[in-house]
């Protein structure tokens, strides 16, 4: 591929309802290049691996031009196209929202994943305020002229406890999905949402296609791809197994 147009294009066809595009989350450069030369289709960056491999905790502790920079040399490692975990935006207005989306356009990315969860705050924006910071990230879309993927999070699930009710947070998920297809969204991440048949009942509810995170609890690949989901994510884990594998290598080495 050669233009960034054409990644952006590729990209979005890869969501498809039943026949998703995995994505096995990297966090720099050298994870990209080995996800490319496997024929991964494209890329996608996980903000808690990449803020931990610059030693920084996730919730946009790690700078952002430090983040772009990063991003940067990701797309110019690869020639596929490269989604970026923009957190929460980067910003608590729209205008901060655009901003964080156009610079990450600017730095080769074609798809923006953010979220709706309040960063060093309590609960999540409204749908009001979220929906403003959706369309804002559209019309930044639009100005840079590349049609980037906006896949808008929401954190329902991921900070509900045992006691909450599935069936009334599914409920404020649909409603939120809604909401941020009507201002622009392209996809919509639910991560932590585990059970098979809300996450059949949102696929067929919700007219954005559906992105699932791969965690204990939640049904494989192929049963996903039955339910209608059309992105499945792997989060924080590929950083977890190889640091896991380091911690296992280095105690066997030097006894710790």
């Amino acid at each position: 591929m050669s233009s960034l147009q054409e990644k952006a294009v590729a990209f979005r066809n890869l969501h498809e309802k039943g026949n998703p595009l995995v994505l096995y989350n990297i966090w720099d450069p050298g994870t990209a290049k080995i996800a490319a030369s496997s024929g991964a289709p494209a890329i996608a960056t996980g903000s808690w691996s990449v803020a931990e491999a610059f030693g920084f905790p996730d919730g946009e502790k790690l700078p952002r031009d430090l983040a772009m920079e990063n991003i940067n040399r990701i797309c110019n490692s690869v020639d596929i196209p490269v989604s970026m975990d923009l957190e929460a935006g980067y910003g608590t207005s729209p205008e901060q929202v655009a901003q964080s989306v156009i610079l990450a356009g600017q730095n080769g990315a074609v798809g923006a994943n953010f979220e709706d969860q309040i960063i060093d705050g309590k609960g999540l924006y409204s749908i009001e305020d979220q929906v403003a910071r959706v369309a804002a990230a559209r019309k930044a879309s639009n100005t840079l002229n590349i049609p980037i993927f906006i896949n808008a999070r929401t954190d329902i699930f991921l900070q509900a406890s045992e006691a909450d009710d599935q069936k009334e947070l599914l409920k404020e998920v649909i409603t939120r999905g809604q909401a941020y297809a009507d201002a622009g969204a392209d996809g919509f991440f639910v991560p932590a949402l585990t059970d098979a048949s809300l996450i059949r009942e949102l696929c067929d509810t919700c007219p954005l296609p559906i992105n699932i995170m791969m965690m204990s609890g939640c049904s494989s690949i192929r049963e996903l791809a039955n339910l209608g989901v059309a992105r499945i994510s792997h989060g924080p884990g590929p950083f977890r197994a190889a640091m896991e594998l380091i911690k296992k290598n280095c105690s066997a080495l030097y006894g710790g």
